[in-house]
């Protein structure tokens, strides 16, 4: 393993010849980085021989650059406050009351104003719906109602009553 991980090292020595070995070499990229620069890169989670590969690299870069290159570390950028990240109901419009339990979700209530395909159609606040499965009663110029089932996914019904069909939000 140490062979792989100092292999292009020797590789890139032997290039360069001996003019250029009397040169100070790339402390490699763990030197340059702080901690937290490293793990916020993600580089911790390299193996030994991934990080060989990237300093040979920069390794390369630098002997081809010919301004010497700056090794102090970058500033890290300011925190910003983390958004919590939408779930499912959230970015199709419906909201979760209390919990994440699909049976407090309360139903979407609309008309769907008609179909775009075989088993997809529209709703009069601009979603679009597709059955996972065959609709088997015309939704076009109906209200409908979508209720939220477990594993975050939906059924539609008739207002009128109809049994109900799983659907996905396409739009």
């Amino acid at each position: 393993m140490k062979l792989r991980v100092l292999l292009p090292f020797a590789l890139l020595l032997a290039a360069v010849g001996p003019a250029r070995a009397t040169e100070p070499v790339f402390p490699g990229l763990q030197a340059v980085l702080t901690a937290a620069e490293w793990q916020r890169a993600g580089l911790d989670r390299l193996t030994p021989d991934q990080l060989g590969v990237i300093d040979a690299a920069l390794i390369r870069h630098l002997l081809r650059s010919p301004a010497p290159v700056s090794t102090s570390p970058i500033p890290p950028a300011p925190a910003a406050a983390a958004a919590p990240k939408p779930g499912l109901f959230e970015r199709f419009g419906l909201t979760r009351s209390s919990g994440p339990d699909w049976r407090s979700q309360p139903p979407l209530e609309a008309r769907a104003t008609g179909w775009l395909t075989v088993n997809r159609f529209t709703l009069d606040n601009g979603q679009v719906w597709e059955g996972t499965e065959g609709i088997p009663f015309d939704v076009a110029g109906q209200d409908v109602v979508i209720e939220a089932r477990p594993g975050e996914t939906f059924v539609v019904k008739l207002k009128s009553g109809s049994a109900p069909v799983r659907v996905r939000r396409v739009k």
